[in-house]
């Protein structure tokens, strides 16, 4: 007697293998598509937003120094000079930091006075990913003022909770 064995076994694994690669395409395809990467740019924005409150913000007196190549997302060391006297009738109130990329958009905001010296701040923050960065400053007479750099970070640090 010579029967001949069709495995249902070879049916499924192809079946299986069919909608892996289907699924694989589809994770993807929702990874790479440009309005989710935009979100966290529209993000920032509306961070930006409510800072100012819709005041125009203008270019210039803010530098923003942050490394263009940074291995390591998880400590970044972040400098942010206002060009300002500092006087009790010129002086820089507050500095926002704010990062495209981040999971919260808001990185830190730093209060100032006349009696702070200088309007400069040296810190380590985290990054989740290669985005641009903005620092903003608003002035004691309620003018605002940025500046803004590009960092591309090899190995993320920040995670969006879930």
């Amino acid at each position: 007697m010579n029967m001949k064995f069709n495995s249902p076994l070879k049916i499924h694994r192809r079946a299986w293998m069919q909608q892996l690669q289907k699924l694989t395409l589809l994770a993807f395809g929702t990874y790479f598509v440009p309005s989710i990467a935009l979100a966290k740019k529209e993000e920032a924005d509306e961070a930006i937003q409510k800072i100012t409150d819709g005041a125009k913000i203008q270019e210039g007196r803010v530098t923003l120094t942050i490394p263009p190549l940074v291995e390591n997302g998880n400590l970044v060391v972040l400098k942010v000079s206002v060009d300002s006297p500092m006087t009790a009738n010129d002086y820089v109130k507050v500095i926002h930091v704010i990062a495209e990329g981040n999971p919260l958009p808001n990185v830190f905001t730093v209060y100032l006075t006349p009696r702070s010296g200088t309007a400069n701040i040296t810190t380590r923050v985290r990054l989740a990913d290669s985005q641009r960065v903005w620092a903003i400053a608003q002035m004691n007479n309620g003018s605002f003022w940025q500046g803004s750099a590009e960092t591309l970070v090899t190995l993320s640090a920040c995670t969006e909770m879930v």
